[in-house]
């Protein structure tokens, strides 16, 4: 209400002032007094050089007042392995357009009050001047090719797609040091929502056509294609840090905008024509809100949650910044940078799978455990219902599949086991070692069962014998937990 009411006031008083000023001059008309105009000019020009000033202030001062929420400047650094290669360009940029913008101004205002009207006075005109011509075109020229080139090699060095034919493929997590792997995801702008897929085991996101789009398959998946298996649509966009992420943009309707503030991504969605961005996320959602936690800005309570502060619920978010329509406003998604490690506990989350406990009352109430049908979460599995299978052209496959995903959560049961027993050993003692140095091997075979393929299922067979051998071989070697009744493995089936 301050607010509305300041302006208001300024905008009456910024009328005020110009009527005064156009009844001066009409009255000056009338008695025909040039001295009265000279000094009608001289106010005028006057007014000019305290607006150049004052102008010029509030310029400065909102820059440095809105630093905290611009990009590039305080805690918005990117986050991104390109994004500082943006902001380099964005702020050489600014730098000169600012030199340019200060040295017009004053020169605009000052010859308003150098050459302001005079009794008697008559202006030079000049017709030509080479030597004015040359300085006005050479230096904005020079000026103007270093910021065009160096665009464009940051252009090149950020929009050039991954080359194929160079080695370059798609995963679902890059090894280390790896530079010709990525994580490839598909975003798809629809109005008024994102629809986020996922590659799946198999690192490659299936095909889709426009005509297969219905209730039940919102892209238009490809059933036929064995790509599609393992694909699954997320709420979120979860993606691990340090690793490189190809994003495949397109729209169902009409033009929309893939845009990560933070990261510096920034690419239309064209319906009819996919593009691609690809980036290297570089600080975690957790480290970003450690780096904010000390920014004054942030120290204040969220405005959706009084019981927080701005930067306890800090989101790295996916926004669509081409205006699309009425619920424009409303295309968001949250992106969350993760570890390695937390990516991977995701990305079981996403594609399912449980086991059933089984109790055998004739021996001992021994406990094994079996699949259970149809827990996978993929979008393949729940559009295939058990009386569609027939006309499923890859149904040989889904097996396979499903074989992946239980042999990984029987290695999670491993490792949950070990777990157990750290956790209720004494920290030191021989029980508590054991239980360490077996997580130590079971972590990287649990890694390797959320990765294989279905063409590796013997490799995820020969990986659970691995660690069945690892758990049995420590809860032998220490004899101090009953694998029956303690944990959660029957270790007379390792």
């Amino acid at each position: 209400m301050g607010f509305t009411i300041g302006a208001l006031c300024t905008i009456l008083l910024s009328v005020f002032i110009v009527q005064i000023g156009k009844a001066r001059e009409l009255a000056s008309i009338v008695r025909n007094d040039p001295a009265e105009q000279d000094e009608i000019n001289k106010f005028q020009a006057g007014l000019g050089m305290i607006f150049m000033v004052v102008f010029l202030v509030a310029c400065v001062w909102s820059f440095y007042h809105y630093i905290p929420t611009s990009l590039g400047w305080g805690s918005n650094i990117a986050a991104s392995v390109h994004g500082p290669e943006i902001d380099y360009l964005f702020n050489l940029t600014l730098f000169f357009c600012f030199i340019v913008f200060v040295l017009t101004h004053i020169a605009l205002f000052w010859f308003v009050w150098k050459f302001r009207g005079k009794q008697g006075k008559v202006g030079l005109y000049w017709a030509h001047n080479e030597m004015l011509e040359m300085v006005w075109m050479i230096i904005p020229s020079v000026v103007m090719t270093f910021l065009v080139i160096g665009g464009l090699q940051a252009w090149n060095n950020i929009m050039l797609d991954f080359p194929e034919d160079e080695g370059y493929y798609s995963v679902v997590l890059p090894d280390e040091g790896n530079e010709k792997q990525y994580i490839e995801i598909e975003a798809t702008g629809s109005q008024f929502e994102w629809y986020i897929r996922y590659s799946g085991r198999d690192g490659k996101i299936g095909t889709k056509y426009f005509t297969q789009i219905n209730d039940k398959n919102q892209l238009g998946q490809t059933w036929s294609d064995e790509k599609n298996m393992d694909d699954f649509i997320a709420s979120e966009i979860v993606l691990p840090v340090n690793k490189q992420v190809r994003v495949r943009i397109t729209s169902r309707d009409v033009l929309h905008n893939f845009y990560i503030r933070e990261m510096r991504v920034k690419m239309d969605a064209v319906p009819g024509m996919p593009t691609y961005f690809h980036f290297t996320p570089t600080v975690t959602t957790d480290s970003m809100r450690r780096r904010l936690k000390n920014v004054p800005e942030w120290q204040v309570p969220h405005r959706n949650d009084n019981t927080k502060q701005r930067w306890e619920v800090f989101q790295y978010e996916l926004a669509c910044a081409e205006l699309c329509g009425k619920g424009h406003y409303g295309m968001r998604k949250i992106v969350k940078i993760v570890s390695e490690e937390e990516y991977l506990e995701w990305l079981d989350k996403q594609e399912g799978g449980s086991l059933v406990e089984n109790v055998d009352s004739t021996n001992a109430n021994s406990v094994s455990y079996s699949f259970e049908k149809g827990s996978v979460k993929s979008k393949y599995f729940s559009y295939f219902k058990d009386g569609e299978k027939e006309f499923n052209p890859v149904v040989d496959k889904i097996d396979n599949i499903e074989h992946l995903v239980e042999n990984k959560l029987l290695v999670a049961m491993c490792v949950d086991q070990m777990s157990t027993l750290r956790s209720s050993s004494e920290e030191g003692s021989d029980e508590f070692n054991t239980a360490e140095n077996a997580l130590a091997e079971l972590k990287p075979l649990l890694k390797a069962a959320r990765l294989y393929t279905v063409d590796q299922v013997h490799d995820s067979y020969d990986n659970l014998n691995k660690a069945r051998g690892i758990v049995k071989a420590a809860v032998v070697e220490k004899n101090t937990v009953d694998p029956v009744t303690t944990v959660p493995v029957d270790t007379t089936a390792l």
